[in-house]
């Protein structure tokens, strides 16, 4: 067989002959410009609409691409958008759950101004019953802190309940609305006697029970109810509520209604405990005078 031999060359003559070839061309139509009009019509029709078309989808694939792009920079500004509103949304939270704060301060540090004989610790509410009522919960101070049972709790403008079991770091509390509950009481105005007590029921409908009122009490819907001086746990003059649906027995001999307590049950979250227990010897020499 025979073998092919190779031609190599030079890539400097190739340049040259396509350079010398251009010129040519480009002589030749400056010298018969006349003669290749035609020619040149013939190609320009045929360049023509092949360049229109090749614009066409140039301007389509440009307009595509802004297209993209203006999607890109609108998915990238939802995105910082959405941080930007889920962190002013978390400051939000922050900020209002600071403001609830602040207002539960001042209510407490109000009704701390209104029982100043009485010694005080702030206590947080950790965690209630069941129900949709603070009956019964756990607050975060104990023995530790110098809680002790039957120390009295206020929030609110008044009486919540009375502490019934202390741990190191925190206590039960049974609440005034807690079926359990009955507090010795006073009307504010006239120094009648009743007996609140505690009724789940009726909460639904924002109020408790008060009963035993003399038949010849001269007590109105409205009047404010403390804790009276005869009970045997709660220490005096603690504001329980007010009573409403004031109305006599069939016997005429006691009178009964319902009472709006003075602390709101459906969200306790802070509260006041008197770090003073009722002396049980001043309540029998009280008696017995």
């Amino acid at each position: 067989m025979r073998k092919r031999t190779k031609i190599n060359i030079d890539p400097k003559y190739i340049l040259v002959i396509i350079v010398v070839a251009c010129v040519v061309l480009m002589l030749v139509s400056f010298k018969f410009q006349e003669k290749m009009t035609p020619v040149r019509s013939a190609i320009g029709n045929v360049i023509t609409p092949m360049q229109n078309g090749i614009n066409k989808v140039g301007a389509k694939i440009a307009e595509q691409i802004e297209y993209i792009n203006t999607v890109k920079n609108l998915v990238d500004e939802n995105k910082e958008l959405k941080k930007q509103i889920e962190q002013l949304s978390s400051e939000n939270k922050l900020l209002q759950h600071d403001k609830y704060e602040l207002e539960n301060f001042r209510k407490l540090y109000d009704l701390d101004g209104q029982y100043e004989s009485y010694p005080k610790v702030t206590a947080r509410v950790v965690s209630s019953g069941n129900d949709n009522w603070y009956n019964t919960f756990i607050i975060d101070k104990g023995s530790d802190d110098g809680l002790a049972v039957n120390m009295n709790v206020m929030a609110g403008d008044g009486l919540v309940g009375i502490i019934t079991d202390v741990n190191k770091s925190y206590s039960r509390v049974r609440s005034i609305i807690d079926d359990a509950s009955n507090v010795a009481g006073t009307f504010l105005k006239t120094s009648d006697g009743c007996i609140v007590s505690g009724n789940l029921s009726l909460m639904n409908e924002g109020v408790i029970e008060i009963t035993d009122i003399k038949g010849t009490a001269n007590v109105k819907d409205g009047y404010a109810v403390v804790t009276s001086q005869i009970s045997d746990k709660y220490l005096p003059g603690i504001l329980i509520g007010y009573v409403k649906d004031i109305k006599r027995d069939s016997s005429n001999i006691t009178q009964t209604g319902r009472l709006m307590p003075a602390a709101d049950f459906s969200k306790l979250n802070m509260v006041l405990v008197i770090t003073q227990v009722k002396d049980s010897e001043d309540l029998e020499e009280m008696l017995s005078k």
